[in-house]
């Protein structure tokens, strides 16, 4: 009787890196025997989020109220309300100034979810 073929083990993980070194993880994973998936866009890892919701849950996890991040931020409260609800998309010069307050990559704000 044949011995199952022995699989050595593996270990999957998400690694985060500064865009200047990235290049260099890259290289030293691959060279190591790792196999990297390409980019996914955050509609394909979080298929049911869209950037309201990702703006109500990082204004959360910062504790905020709307008023709170509206103040803080310089955009209008009920701008605020209607991207969280999906009723108002994020221009790149509101992404940038809610993203610096609420400590959140920029990109979340940005990306279109029809791609």
């Amino acid at each position: 009787m044949l011995e199952p073929t022995k699989k050595p083990p593996i270990d999957i993980f998400r690694v985060f890196c500064p865009t200047d070194i990235s290049g260099t993880m890259r290289a030293y994973l691959l060279e190591h025997g790792c196999q990297l998936e390409a980019s996914r866009s955050p509609a394909e890892v979080f298929p049911q989020r869209t950037p309201g919701t990702l703006l109500q849950g990082a204004r959360y996890r910062e504790d905020l109220t709307q008023a709170e991040l509206a103040k803080r931020s310089g955009v209008p409260r009920r701008q605020i309300s209607e991207i969280e609800n999906d009723r108002r998309s994020v221009d790149k010069q509101t992404a940038k100034r809610l993203s610096q307050v609420l400590n959140m990559d920029i990109r979340l704000l940005l990306w279109d979810t029809e791609r």
